[in-house]
């Protein structure tokens, strides 16, 4: 068995292969643009999916990830990536000083399609809080900021192997696997 997953992050990659590898299915890598509409994850996940598998004439896999903050409305969300362009971690601090409910979640959804194929989504979350400051150097993005429930460290304090032993990317891709293998 064999899926095409399209990311530019390297990150992202690395995550996939140690998990696809453990199901027995191959992954092929392929760094190639697509529109990303203003909208939920889940609608982001299935256009990528389904524009670049007619594109490429293969089934294929797309993700998309963000952090949702409960104080704010769920913001970021969506526009994770943005945000963390434009604002970055202080911004968002500065937005949570003085906010008492820190409740936040990491979501991930696989994007999956196949040529003539409507898409399928398959959802990771990770619960958790944000910090009042940053900590730890590893990861990236908001890792610094995030406390996910099954640890007492930020995702930013511990390696990449341990985040990867129960990240959002790592249940929606276990989700995804386990469904592509039994189709």
């Amino acid at each position: 068995m064999k899926v095409t997953f399209i990311t530019g992050n390297q990150h992202k990659l690395k995550e996939a292969e140690n998990i696809f590898q453990k199901f027995g299915i191959k992954l092929k890598h392929v760094n190639i643009g697509y529109p990303e509409l203003q909208g939920n994850l889940e609608e982001v996940a299935k256009y990528g999916a389904k524009h670049v598998a007619k594109r490429l004439e293969e089934p294929v896999i797309v993700e998309d990830a963000g952090l949702f903050i409960k104080a704010l409305d769920w913001f970021p969300g969506p526009y994770s990536a943005y945000v963390q362009d434009t604002i970055g971690n202080e911004g968002i601090l500065k937005l949570m000083k003085n906010v008492e409910d820190r409740y936040a979640e990491f979501r991930s959804v696989i994007g999956y399609s196949a040529p003539n194929v409507e898409p399928k989504i398959f959802l990771g979350t990770v619960k958790g809080h944000i910090s009042k400051e940053e900590k730890g150097n590893c990861g990236f993005a908001f890792d610094p900021l995030f406390y996910p429930s099954e640890n007492n460290k930020t995702f930013g304090e511990i390696s990449t192997y341990e985040k990867n032993e129960f990240s959002h990317r790592r249940r929606s891709l276990e989700h995804f696997c386990n469904w592509y293998k039994n189709k």
